[in-house]
């Protein structure tokens, strides 16, 4: 997810590769600059380069923060559309996951995720029954999120 074009599909051709110049640079939740290439017929575009910023190591030392931090990715993937620039939604996945790496994974953090989703989305702040009432699902993964949570 970028703050200039929002969600962005990409494959990096050779990442699988022993001298792959992507080698140790793509990862969940990376915070990086990268560079890619607009596929003309396709959503799906040419990773070119990668420079990272924030690994987020700390999003993955846990189970609980994990399971969160793809709780919320899995979210923005179903509410957005793909390359429409939503830097707000942009700006509040970087604070969910830096909250996450400083106090970790918890239920009203959740809860907080979702109601400033559906205030971005013109909703107010009922959260997950908004959503739910306009894309008539949540993602499969927060029932076990929030029961991990209890």
């Amino acid at each position: 997810m970028t703050a200039e074009h929002g969600l962005i599909k990409t494959v990096a051709q050779g990442a699988r590769q022993a001298k792959s110049r992507f080698a140790g640079q793509i990862d969940l939740f990376v915070e990086a600059e990268f560079e890619w290439h607009r596929h003309r017929k396709s959503e799906l575009h040419r990773l070119k380069e990668v420079h990272v910023l924030n690994h987020r190591f700390d999003l993955r030392k846990s189970y609980r923060n994990t399971l969160v931090a793809s709780y919320f990715s899995q979210l923005l993937e179903m509410v957005l559309e793909i390359e429409h620039s939503e830097p707000e939604m942009h700006g509040l996945l970087q604070r969910a996951f830096t909250w996450l790496g400083e106090e970790g994974g918890q239920r009203k953090g959740v809860i907080h995720f979702e109601k400033e989703i559906t205030k971005f989305l013109g909703l107010g702040h009922v959260g997950a029954q908004g959503i739910m009432q306009i894309y008539g699902k949540l993602p499969k993964s927060r029932d076990h999120c929030l029961d991990f949570l209890k």
